[in-house]
């Protein structure tokens, strides 16, 4: 009556013991780290080649350290302590980075988990604790609202040329001049023409008429206030959309992004432990522009001598032979944000390459691009941090359509997969740069801890001395099954690599609390099987049979409340739901699974058994 089979038996004793297992590295804590990481999707870290740099400089400087660990992106080398590991920054930071202002290498300080090998080896990792009480990363990004604006009058030229080409207007120029757009007409009458199409697109710009006479027939357009304020509205929002994308890409739990003033953006990363990866992804501003090449020599000669012709900008190309000059023209033929998809792959000769899918008016764009330049060279130029590199620059063989573009070159895997996370979070409406960088201690300190865990603990305590003097026996194991609700929760918690904050431990003092109602309502109702005159095994195997559907009720009916919370919370809020919600499917497992498992442990396999350790059962008729 009272025995669970084998197998039944078995699974709660496995999934206690996996508990035990994902809740262990809590307990080591963390250790100070430094972790390098590229800072150019175009520069590959090798990672056995950077330990091995690590490790020399670190013995050169007598600096001790327990270990170093890379992946394909990062190397990270764990220290003792916080001054051991500042000494460790400035000694890596000047064997990557001997030129500070031109930073290839990303050097930040890291936390690094002290757990066993056996236990990283099973994906066994602490939870990550909020700002409230760790702290995190707070980046201030500054938006460059003039280049926004920039960039829109230089599509804005492109998008004008193909209007004016489809109507069959013909001009001697178009090109930007500072914040105007200046058209050049021969003809009085194709300036008319033009300036009725241009009106009549609704593209929100604003025209004037400059004759210079001796046939010099001009619009200039210019963007009204109203249309620069809705392009700053316009590039925050598009901004922040990113961010939030590059974030997720990241796997961080309730990041805080949101505008501050006119043209900031701050950032806040609760328990964010790869510091300098989240400061490579969102200190980038990889976006993508399409140039036409001036492959005049002598255009090229006058640019290295420090005097590039009129319209063009000199820059490198990238290759498997080395780094070559090349000249751009600055007129830009497309831009990133036509981009729809960026995934990594490789070309039809097997080497790494990344395939760009554009939007409808993308690829129309870069089909009449390639139409009419068969044979000229196009260069596909990455902007990181302000800087352009170009990554190819192909000959045009025919026209291209369908909207699908490949870049390759003298690329490896990885920075391939990079570049396609970067184009693929979202193309930024205007570069960024991070103005402020600080790790965010705790808001309340170690006391904030402290109080939590200790207000948890006495809670504990008083809750299990409350259960066995009152319940006896059956008390005892009640807190047996409370405490392993308590282990199953921190090791879901860490297994899911959730961000715990203060309202997270408030929720896990109440869950501690809510939970031994179900063992409450099982005892209850097992005296009150007693006082009907049932034996004790049938007493027991009512109790916990009619009171599931009360349990069960009252449990849907939290968890349906904590839902509402993590659905249309933020910030705290869900931080509380969510411990909240799994407190809720824990506690149902343990008051119920596991204290059943024990009871049949010391009583269902005692046939005569006359009575039952359950504290004093009053029946009728008792004085």
């Amino acid at each position: 009556m009272n025995r669970y089979p084998p197998w039944k038996n078995t699974l709660i004793i496995v999934i206690l013991l996996l508990g035990l297992i994902y809740t262990l590295p809590n307990f080591y804590g963390e250790a100070p780290a430094v972790q390098v990481s590229s800072a150019k999707a175009t520069l590959e870290l090798d990672p056995a080649a950077a330990s091995a740099d690590i490790a020399e400089a670190l013995t050169a400087a007598g600096i001790e350290y327990n270990g170093i660990f890379a992946d394909t992106a990062s190397v990270r080398v764990r220290l003792a302590d916080a001054e051991t590991q500042m000494r460790a920054k400035d000694v890596i930071e000047q064997k990557f980075n001997p030129d500070r202002r031109d930073a290839s290498y990303i050097v930040a300080l890291n936390l690094l988990p002290n757990s066993p090998a056996w236990l990283t080896a099973l994906h066994a990792l602490p939870m990550y604790l909020g700002l409230d009480l760790r702290g995190g990363v707070h980046f201030l990004l500054q938006v460059d609202m003039p280049g926004a604006i920039t960039r829109k009058l230089d599509t804005t030229v492109g998008d004008l040329r193909a209007q004016l080409r489809e109507k069959d207007l013909r001009h001697a120029g178009i090109e930007r001049d500072g914040n105007t757009i200046q058209l050049r007409f021969n003809e009085a009458a194709l300036r008319d023409a033009a300036r009725e199409a241009i009106q009549s697109s609704g593209s929100g710009l604003q025209l004037a008429d400059r004759d210079d006479g001796a046939g010099d027939f001009r619009i200039v357009a210019t963007l009204g206030l109203q249309a620069q304020q809705a392009i700053r509205d316009s590039a925050i929002k598009q901004n922040i959309t990113t961010l939030h994308n590059r974030i997720n890409e990241l796997g961080v739990a309730e990041p805080v992004i949101q505008q501050q003033g006119q043209d900031r953006i701050v950032v806040q990363l609760p328990g964010v432990q790869d510091v300098a990866q989240a400061k490579d992804i969102l200190g980038r501003t990889a976006t993508l522009e399409l140039h036409m090449v001036d492959d005049r020599q002598e255009a090229l000669e006058s640019a290295l001598s420090g005097k590039p012709p009129y319209g063009t900008e000199l820059y490198t190309e990238r290759s498997a032979r080395g780094d070559y000059p090349i000249l751009l023209k600055k007129q830009v033929e497309l831009t990133g944000e036509s981009l729809t998809d960026a995934q990594a792959g490789s070309d039809e000769n097997g080497e790494p390459a990344v395939h760009l899918t554009l939007d409808n008016v993308g690829a129309k764009k870069f089909r009449t691009l390639t139409s009419q330049n068969v044979g000229k060279r196009l260069a596909i130029l990455l902007i990181e941090k302000g800087k352009g590199e170009v990554v190819t620059a192909p000959v045009i063989r025919t026209e291209i359509g369908g909207g699908r573009v490949q870049i390759s070159g003298s690329m490896k895997s990885a920075e391939a997969s990079k570049t396609a996370l970067l184009l693929r979070a979202g193309a930024l409406a205007a570069p960024m740069e991070i103005i402020e960088e600080r790790a965010i201690g705790p808001s309340l300190g170690k006391e904030n801890i402290e109080k939590g865990f200790y207000s948890t603990l006495w809670g504990f305590i008083v809750i299990v001395v409350f259960m066995c003097v009152y319940y006896m026996l059956f008390g005892l194991v009640s807190s047996i099954a409370l405490t392993a609700n308590l282990l199953l929760l921190v090791a879901l918690l860490s297994f899911l690599q959730a961000t715990l904050t203060l309202p997270g431990i408030a929720a896990m003092a109440l869950t501690l609390g809510m939970a031994i109602d179900s063992n409450v309502l099982i005892n209850e109702r097992i005296r009150e099987e007693l006082r009907n005159g049932c034996t004790p095994q049938a007493a027991i195997s009512a109790g916990y049979e009619r009171a599931w559907n009360t349990i069960l009720d009252s449990n849907i009916t939290t968890l349906i409340a904590g839902l509402a919370l993590l659905v249309f919370g933020s910030g705290p809020v869900r931080g509380f739901a969510v411990v909240h919600c799994l407190g809720i499917l824990t506690s149902m497992f343990s008051a119920i699974l596991v204290s059943r498992m024990l009871i049949n442990f010391l009583h269902g396999r005692r046939r005569k058994l006359v009575a039952l350790s359950i504290g004093t059962v009053w029946k009728p008729g008792n004085n």
